[in-house]
C-alpha cells in the first residue's frame, strides 16, 4: 500500500486526531491557522480548539494576489507562479505558528487547507451555456505538504460543485456539528468579504438546513476605503459615521437581480466590486458623491441587504442569530 494511504489509514484509526485548519478569505486580511483536536465521527464529532492565530498578510502579498483576484483576464504565468508560491508561503506561516506554540510537526496528523479563492463563477453569474458552476482556489497543497512535512488535504470546493452545489458557502458540516441545538432555530451569520449564513432548524433535521450567500459583507466598503482613503478598511466605522446616506445611490445598489434569486445561491467580488458601485452611481447620477457619503451609503446598503436577506426567509421572533467573521 502507498505510504500516504497507510498514513491516512493509521490516522483514521486514532481515537484523537490533531488537525491544522487553514482559511484565507476574499478579504485578504490574513491566514487563519487553527490547531484542533478531533474525536468521534459524524454528529458525535467532538472538537477542542488548542491554538489559534491569524497571520496577517503584508501589503506585498495582498497586491500580488490582487493582480489575479476576481479578474476575467489575468497573466497566466503570474497565476501559475502564485499557485506554487502561496502553497509554500502558507507552509512557512504554519511552521511559524507551530514554533510559537511549541508544537512539533510530528504531533500534527493533517493540514486541511482551503487555499486562496481567485475566481468564483456560479452559473447564474457567468450565464455561459453548457458550462457548470465553477470556482478556483490556488495555493498548491503539495507545496504546503513538502514545506511542513505534514500530510495535507486541499481544494475542498470542487467536490461540492461536482455534486451539484455552487462551492459556497462551505462551512455547513462544521456549522451543523458545532452550532446545532435541538429546540432552537439558529442562524449562523458569517460576515467576511461576502456575507453568508447557515440556518439550523430546531428539530435538528438535515432536510431543514439551509446555507447560502446573501450578498456583500465587507468587500465593497473595504474596496472603497482603499480607493478613496488609502485605508484597508473603515476602522470602527469612523468614516461611515462622518458621512450621510445618499438615498438615490442606495436604491440603485439594491436594484440588482441577485438579491431576488432563490436560495441557496453564491456570489463573490467578481460581481460585487467597484465596477458594480460605479454602475449604480451612473444609474443614480451620483458620480460626484462625496467619498465619505459613499462609504456611509455602502455601509448602510450592506447592513440592509443582510437584514433583508434574512427576514425574507425567516421570522426574527423565533430565531437566535450568531454573528462571526470580520
Amino acid at each position: 500500500m502507498n505510504s500516504n494511504l497507510k498514513q491516512l489509514f493509521a490516522i483514521a484509526q486514532k481515537k484523537h486526531k490533531t488537525i491544522i485548519g487553514l482559511m484565507s478569505g476574499t478579504s485578504l486580511d490574513g491566514l487563519d491557522v487553527a490547531l484542533c483536536r478531533f474525536s468521534g465521527s459524524g454528529m458525535q464529532t467532538q472538537l477542542e480548539l488548542l491554538e489559534f492565530e491569524t497571520m496577517v498578510y503584508d501589503d506585498f502579498f495582498r497586491e500580488e494576489v490582487r493582480q489575479v483576484f476576481s479578474k476575467k483576464l489575468v497573466d497566466l504565468e503570474k497565476l501559475t507562479l502564485l499557485n506554487a508560491y502561496i502553497g509554500s508561503f502558507h507552509g512557512d506561516l504554519v511552521l511559524q505558528c507551530l514554533e510559537k506554540w511549541q508544537v512539533k510537526t510530528a504531533s500534527v496528523d493533517l493540514i486541511a487547507s482551503h487555499g486562496q479563492t481567485i475566481y468564483h463563477a456560479p452559473k447564474h453569474q457567468h450565464q455561459q451555456k453548457n458550462y457548470p458552476n465553477a470556482t478556483l482556489q490556488i495555493g498548491d497543497g503539495d507545496h504546503l505538504a513538502m514545506k511542513t512535512g505534514i500530510l495535507t488535504l486541499s481544494d475542498f470546493r470542487q467536490k461540492h460543485i461536482a455534486a451539484g452545489g455552487e462551492g459556497a458557502p462551505l462551512a455547513l458540516y462544521g456549522d451543523v456539528i458545532l452550532g446545532s441545538k435541538k429546540g432552537e432555530n439558529r442562524l449562523l451569520l458569517n460576515l467576511g468579504g461576502i456575507a453568508n449564513f447557515t440556518f439550523l432548524p430546531a428539530d435538528a433535521s438535515f432536510t431543514g438546513i439551509i446555507s447560502s450567500d446573501i450578498g456583500p459583507g465587507n468587500t465593497l466598503i473595504d474596496a472603497a476605503c482603499r480607493q478613496y482613503f488609502g485605508l484597508p478598511f473603515d476602522e470602527d466605522a469612523k468614516i461611515a459615521f462622518a458621512g450621510n446616506v445618499n438615498a438615490d445611490l442606495l436604491s440603485a445598489l439594491k436594484n440588482h437581480p441577485f438579491f431576488a434569486e432563490v436560495l441557496p445561491k453564491s456570489t463573490g467580488p467578481e460581481l460585487f466590486n467597484l465596477d458594480f458601485v460605479q454602475q449604480a452611481q451612473q444609474k443614480s447620477s451620483t458620480q460626484n458623491i462625496n467619498p465619505k457619503d459613499l462609504i456611509t451609503t455602502l455601509t448602510i446598503f450592506t447592513a440592509q441587504i443582510i437584514a433583508q436577506g434574512i427576514l425574507q426567509h425567516f421570522s426574527a421572533e423565533d430565531l437566535q442569530i450568531f454573528v462571526s467573521g470580520g
